[in-house]
């Protein structure tokens, strides 16, 4: 190489300098040297098979358009008078520089590492410049796909966990962090003990241990307990990690807080629950009464609702017509609803006056409602032999008696506040009133009434009673249904938000083909005695 430069080789012979061409030629890193006008003097065998192309006598300012040099974004241009082998021509020794390399003959792209120095001669002048290259195209996808993955892990939604094999904790992600509380500072260097809730017992932790210290992978559901003391439920996968010579090293956990799930499960289960128990009460046949077709039925706008209707058995073969709201809807409303019924029924055992009746109900139920919980309840006592009502209306919207013709006779109107506001509240009972024969009993609730359509229109009293009236000679359960139907066709596809109840009580003639149930001379109470 000296020889290149115009000086008096040092070497004693050319054979000496094809032994130092052929030592370069079989080192592993490319070399190339260049003189001061970067006329590329030597270019071994590695570098060309690194960069794909050889040694070419082009000016240094194409090196980078000719060998395709990119900066670490592999899409800018690496200046060619930035290479590290033309800043060495420039006198400068450079250190390690990445440069991306993509040309015809390497599409894909390699990455390299590129180092120069200048190359003086013996007395201090500049003669060229040296740069030595490596290929690290596959350290580099190592470092990427190990970014890749701790980008992944750093991000996901579910804890991470990796502990040493005696499980003291190595490395936590963010998701660990935010789930529990305990940041790396408090985990690294512990065990996972410190989530350690109390619900398991050491048999538990036993099988855990022994599961994965055979090598098998671990999966259950754990009640963990967060650093604040609140218990979460995770669904934990405890993997182990082998070296490559089989040895158990490392095991990593993956923990997905499961706790609204098994809330939605749990709340799911007790709505089905109440539902089941709602459709017993909901599926009561209606009494048998000679000269009255009665029929009921609830509608709840969610799996389970605070509407009620009942027909309860009295004292002296009356018969108790009741149907009410308990505020809001869902399982609580429902769960209120049965405490109603059950407190309807039972003090209906020992009274006739249906305002003793509700004033005993409601004194059971202020101890038991929530501040702000409420029920209306219109509750009717029939007397079937001489066709008469008594009600007491607590805070429930009005129930109506439509004449033969479908005119309304009479309006019910409340006659007190709702139940379970205030104790030792005394209840009174409005008047006595026949139903005459053609005569219609209708009690609604405010679904009904209120049930809108997408321009906030409301259904309304008005709409109910013509629906009733245009269909008095319907049956008592035709009628109810119908209505429910029309009011559903009414609100044009929006979702049922508030509970429909509704009863129809039709006054026969005695003449009448309709049914008049299976007594002739009085009222049948089979079902509703079993039902209390």
């Amino acid at each position: 190489m000296a020889q290149a430069f115009g000086e008096e080789s040092s070497l004693s012979s050319s054979a000496e300098i094809e032994a130092l061409r052929s030592i370069i030629n079989s080192l592993g890193d490319g070399v190339i040297v260049a003189d001061r006008e970067g006329k590329f003097l030597f270019f071994n065998r590695v570098a060309q098979s690194i960069l794909g192309i050889g040694s070419t006598q082009v000016s240094s300012e194409k090196w980078s358009e000719v060998y395709g040099c990119y900066r670490p974004d592999r899409v800018t241009i690496f200046p060619s008078q930035e290479l590290p082998l033309a800043r060495a021509l420039a006198g400068e020794t450079v250190g390690e520089t990445e440069i991306f390399i993509r040309n015809a003959e390497r599409p894909a792209g390699v990455w390299i590492i590129a180092k120069a120095s200048p190359l003086w001669d013996g007395a201090g002048a500049l003669r060229g410049g040296v740069v030595v290259i490596s290929d690290i195209t596959k350290r580099k996808e190592t470092e990427e796909r190990i970014q890749t993955l701790t980008n992944a892990v750093e991000q996901t939604a579910d804890s991470i966990v990796i502990t040493d094999r005696n499980g003291l904790i190595q490395y936590v992600n963010p998701a660990f962090e935010q789930t529990t509380g305990f940041t790396r500072d408090d985990s690294l260097g512990r065990t996972p003990a410190i989530l350690k809730s109390g619900v398991h017992d050491a048999a538990f932790y036993q099988e855990l241990w022994s599961t994965i210290l055979s090598g098998k992978v671990f999966r259950a559901t754990i009640a963990n307990r967060k650093k604040c003391g609140e218990i979460y439920f995770a669904e934990q996968t405890i993997t182990p990690i082998r070296d490559s010579a089989g040895n158990i090293t490392q095991f990593v956990t993956v923990v997905k807080d499961v706790t609204e799930q098994r809330k939605l499960q749990e709340h799911e289960t007790q709505m089905q629950l109440a539902r089941a128990v709602q459709q017993q009460f909901y599926t009561i046949a209606p009494p048998q009464i000679h000269g009255f077709d009665i029929a009921g039925a609830a509608f709840p706008a969610a799996e389970t609702g605070g509407d009620y209707f009942d027909f309860v058995p009295l004292p002296k073969g009356c018969i108790g017509i009741s149907i009410g709201d308990v505020c809001g809807h869902g399982i609580g409303s429902a769960l209120l609803m049965v405490e109603l019924r059950a407190h309807l029924r039972a003090f209906s055992r020992k009274s006739l006056n249906v305002g003793e009746i509700l004033t005993l109900v409601n004194s059971a139920l202020v101890s038991d409602f929530e501040k702000g919980r409420y029920a209306t309840l219109a509750f009717c006592r029939l007397h079937p032999p001489s066709r008469t009502i008594i009600y007491a209306s607590a805070g429930h919207v009005p129930g109506y008696i439509l004449d033969a013709n479908g005119a309304v006779r009479h309006v019910l109107d409340s006659t007190d506040i709702p139940l379970g506001l205030f104790a030792e509240r005394p209840f009174t009972s409005g008047e006595e009133i026949m139903l005459k024969p053609g005569e219609i009993l209708a009690l609604l609730t405010d679904g009904i009434t209120e049930a809108e359509k997408p321009d906030r229109t409301q259904f309304g009293v008005g709409r109910a009673l013509e629906f009733i009236r245009d269909h008095r000679q319907e049956s008592a359960q035709q009628i109810v249904n119908g209505l429910y139907r029309t009011v559903r066709d009414f609100s044009d596809g929006l979702p049922q938000t508030d509970d429909i109840a509704a009863i129809i009580c039709k006054s026969l003639a005695l003449h009448s083909p309709e049914k008049q149930g299976k007594s002739v001379t009085g009222t049948d109470l089979t079902g509703l005695e079993e039902a209390s």
